[in-house]
């Protein structure tokens, strides 16, 4: 294979059905970013490091780990955002990164809410629901790439969590899907196993992945109920993924491929 991808995954809400009514629990999404491994190992990895030093003072013993929402609430140590000034640089260095970066991204979100109201006896785990889609996005994307396979990794949400991540996707690996076999997911995925890797671990992926998750579904939500992307820092960022980063079809479409929406 000429080509080795990665898909890195996070998460917004979560996947109990029973808290679908709460506004605030209505909707899971997962978000995947896809990048060449040889781009990690080449500049990403070396740009973000860079990015943490330069602003939060990071350093290879104790590296610091980003994430969106301690950098929105600006807990140590990215307390020194408080200030407007290192705010805005770093929310602009950030979004030049997200820019310049070669990438994709998949976001696969469910509606438990109306998923409950569909399927009165029929209740599919959300998350293994969306990872299945997710999954078969992603070797959709790694088949259009010649000579190329994939792996895909998530961050670390303890003993339990982990046990139920790993065997949606053995169970995927194993029966395939109703859009694709079980035999072109060998094909093109190189492991059997979901990677799953602690947030100490200081996963260059995992971290872009937890900063554009929540702009993602933001992004993804909007367009379902076509309203407007918020005015914010997240809205800025959903705007790149919207202009050049999400997964399209040959013709330019998004909605289905870089973008799904279930049920």
């Amino acid at each position: 294979m000429s080509e080795k991808y990665r898909l890195y995954i996070d998460e917004t809400g979560n996947s109990d059905l029973g808290s679908s009514a709460d506004i605030n629990h209505r909707y899971l999404s997962l978000t995947g970013v896809i990048f060449k491994l040889s781009d990690i190992e080449a500049h990403v990895h070396s740009d973000l490091e860079q990015l943490k030093i330069d602003f939060f003072g990071s350093h290879p013993d104790e590296p610091i780990i980003l994430h969106r929402k301690e950098l929105v609430n600006k807990r140590p140590p990215f307390s020194v955002l408080t200030d407007t000034g290192t705010e805005s640089a770093f929310n602009e260095r950030l979004l030049e990164l997200l820019r310049s970066w070669d990438y994709s991204v998949i976001t696969v979100t469910i509606d438990k809410l109306e998923h409950n109201n569909q399927y009165a006896t029929w209740k599919y785990d959300p998350y293994h629901y969306c990872l299945k889609v997710m999954m078969e996005r992603f070797v959709l994307f790694v088949r259009s790439k010649r000579d190329s396979a994939g792996d895909i990794m998530i961050e670390s949400r303890g003993g339990r969590e982990d046990m139920r991540l790993k065997k949606s996707f053995g169970k995927v690996w194993e029966e395939g899907s109703d859009f694709i076999d079980k035999d072109i997911l060998h094909s093109f995925l190189t492991s059997k196993e979901l990677k799953v890797k602690p947030k100490s671990a200081n996963i260059t992926g995992l971290q872009i992945a937890d900063l554009i998750a929540h702009p993602a579904f933001k992004s993804a939500l909007c367009r379902h109920n076509h309203e407007t992307l918020p005015d914010n820092f997240g809205g800025r960022i959903a705007q790149i993924l919207e202009g050049s980063k999400f997964y399209r079809s040959k013709s330019g479409s998004v909605e289905g491929y870089g973008r799904k929406w279930l049920p």
